[in-house]
């Protein structure tokens, strides 16, 4: 079994990847009279096909053990995914670049308190992630018609360990 072991989140390492949310960066200014801070423009939700729709939803996640044992991956070939955490705890993020053969070999990032992510759309990535205790997430993606998953199991699993 290959090893990985997760190296940082940061918006300059995940960028081939998609987007890092977080409320680092320019891009901000005030609002409501100076009262609240706006961190604009952090990811673009990309849908596409018949019917397609941005959907905003929750999920509660259930943690996993680690070291992680990486058996499948999954994309969706018609929207971009975003995972915003709803508490200060880290979460796994897996990633892979399409090759000719499916999915290379995975990249894996480890989400830091105040970090979430937005998977391109068609990007290769592994399940939700959630480390240590139950974890709650806001999930911007896509609803519509037709298929928007796609799985695929590696014939050898990689274990993935935390830095």
């Amino acid at each position: 079994m290959s090893r990985i072991v997760a190296q940082p989140l940061t918006r300059e390492t995940f960028a081939p990847f998609g987007d890092v949310i977080d409320m680092g960066g320019d891009n901000r200014y005030p609002i409501n009279g100076g009262k609240a801070m706006r961190y604009h423009d952090l990811a673009t939700a990309e849908v596409t096909g018949p019917n397609a729709k941005v959907l905003i939803s929750m999920v509660r996640g259930t943690p996993y053990e680690m070291p992680l044992k990486l058996t499948m991956v999954e994309r969706h070939p018609l929207g971009s995914q975003a995972f915003i955490p709803l508490s200060p705890r880290p979460f796994l993020v897996v990633v892979c670049h399409d090759t000719k053969d499916g999915p290379g070999e995975p990249h894996a990032f480890l989400a830091g308190p105040g970090q979430g992510i937005n998977y391109r759309r068609n990007l290769w990535h592994g399940v939700l992630t959630p480390i240590g205790e139950e974890q709650d997430f806001i999930i911007v993606d896509r609803g519509g018609d037709g298929s928007n998953l796609e799985e695929f199991y590696f014939s050898h699993p990689y274990e993935i360990h935390l830095p």
